[in-house]
């Protein structure tokens, strides 16, 4: 049973119809069509997640120097997703890959000196790593604006400002790629239903889960059976975890936060611009704030988006109810929640600054990337909702966690997910660690189709250069993305 019809159930149940055909799979959908909240390439920045770019997965150090751990993880982590969807698109499985993947370079870009400073000594900690070869960085105004015009034209000359590139970024429409993968599933026999609300979640004395379904359209309620659940609804997740009465799912807590981008859809405008840029985010900012003027490419039409502007409203789903967020206060979560308020007061002020924003104010954002932008050729669209992840801390009563968080309980029989961004970039990662979560009985049979899929799997690209090198290679060419000369 697959609850919620985004890119995390579709990939679980892609994998699991793999290395168990017959298997029956059943996935239910609150919405009328799939991939209409976080998966819908409007509500997310279609990022291929992989660190090239995004300064917050590199911290700076007390000493000066940068930890490069967490951006090679999430690197890592983003070949495994590569590598799976190569292998459908070569057994035909999926279409080509234009639908829903291509390639638009990464560009980190900062203005000031110590920010500056900050951009090369990031660069120098990258450049010879196997997952970012090919990583360059410039401080030159025509070098840069040959890379993006747009992010030079207008800006003062005494100026001090640097880049860096990796021509190999991706841009990915996580809606279309649902969908593909969704097909595939109807193909080998999965029964996929919209328009279905799971109401209910109970485990009986025998093991197996009961979920209550109540129809969107016309009157009744159903109930299904099913040995393994996954919970794979967003935002709403953590309450179907919380009605699952699993104790693992006790203490979490959820932030609700939303987002929107400034879009044009220009086509001279968006002819100069062929990148996703990302800058450093204001103190304060939760990293899905980090300021990006990205291309995007939609039903194989470009345009360009910049933002996030972030805000609040206590809904963890675009559709959801503005009860979300008090009707998933319990007992085991208030502590953390208060803990987490306590000592996040710098975040609660940039949301609040970001709500009191004018017009003018947010669009001055965007001039600080595009010095010449004209209010005239963009309007504001509303982005899908992020619930960051509460947990409980001995020290602390509380943390606010960024990332994503596998939750696991009865045995293995139910998992959900729970977080944001990375999130759908490293869908396939996440799911083979759920799957070793839930059936570590199965993994060693499973673990020779699970490398017909995964060549990686089991082995870490990052100390492995030479497969590092082949990985990326391969991919890209079943991928269809424009390798560098």
């Amino acid at each position: 049973m697959l609850i919620g019809g985004g890119i995390m159930s579709v990939t679980l149940g892609a994998i699991l119809k793999q290395v168990e055909p017959e298997w029956s799979i059943r996935l239910y959908e609150a919405l009328p069509e799939l991939a209409l909240e976080s998966s819908n390439p409007w509500n997310n920045a279609g990022t291929g997640h992989s660190a090239l770019c995004e300064l917050n997965y590199t911290k700076e150090l007390p000493d000066g120097s940068v930890d490069i751990s967490s951006a090679v993880k999430i690197n890592e982590q983003f070949q495994i997703s590569r590598q799976f969807w190569s292998y459908l698109i070569k057994k035909d499985l999926l279409p080509e890959p234009q639908k829903f993947i291509n390639t638009v370079p990464h560009m980190s870009f900062v203005w000031g000196e110590d920010n500056v400073a900050f951009l090369r000594r990031r660069f120098d900690a990258l450049k010879d790593h196997p997952l970012f070869a090919g990583m360059e960085y410039s401080e030159d105004p025509a070098v840069i604006h040959a890379w993006a015009p747009t992010i030079v034209t207008g800006r003062p000359k005494s100026q001090r400002f640097a880049a860096t590139r990796m021509a190999v970024g991706t841009d990915i429409d996580f809606g279309a790629l649902t969908r593909d993968l969704a097909d595939y599933l109807k193909s080998q026999g999965a029964v996929i239903s919209t328009d279905e609300k799971v109401t209910g979640v109970s485990r009986g004395k025998d093991g197996i889960w009961t979920l209550r379904m109540r129809r969107a359209i016309g009157k009744g309620v159903s109930r299904v059976r099913a040995r393994f659940v996954f919970v794979g609804a967003g935002g709403g997740a953590l309450k179907i975890l919380q009605k699952s009465g699993i104790p693992e799912a006790r203490g979490y807590a959820g932030f609700p936060v939303s987002g929107q981008f400034l879009r044009t859809d220009d086509q001279k405008l968006v002819a100069r611009h062929l990148a996703k840029v990302y800058g450093k985010a204001s103190v304060g900012a939760p990293p899905m704030s980090v300021p990006h003027l990205d291309t995007r490419i939609i039903g194989g039409t470009a345009s360009l988006m910049f933002g996030p502007y972030a805000g609040f409203t206590p809904k963890f789903l675009k559709t959801g109810s503005w009860l979300d967020l008090p009707g998933s206060i319990r007992f085991g979560n208030i502590i953390p929640l208060l803990a987490v308020f306590k000592d996040n007061l710098d975040l609660s002020w940039y949301l609040v600054t970001q709500l009191l924003a004018s017009k003018r104010a947010k669009f001055a954002a965007l001039r600080e990337f595009m010095p010449d932008a004209r209010p005239s050729d963009w309007h504001l669209i509303t982005a899908g909702q992020r619930v960051q992840v509460i947990k409980k801390d001995a020290k602390r009563g509380g943390i606010l966690q960024f990332g994503t968080e596998v939750v696991t309980g009865a045995e293995g029989t139910i998992a959900g997910l729970l977080g944001a961004s990375p999130g759908a970039s490293t869908a396939v990662p996440i799911m083979l660690e759920l799957m070793e979560r839930c059936f570590p009985d199965r993994i060693a049979e499973w673990t020779p189709a699970l490398r017909a899929m995964v060549p990686s799997y089991g082995k870490a690209l990052s100390s492995a250069p030479a497969l590092a090198q082949k990985t990326l290679d391969s991919t890209a060419r079943v991928l269809e993305l424009n390798l560098p000369a």
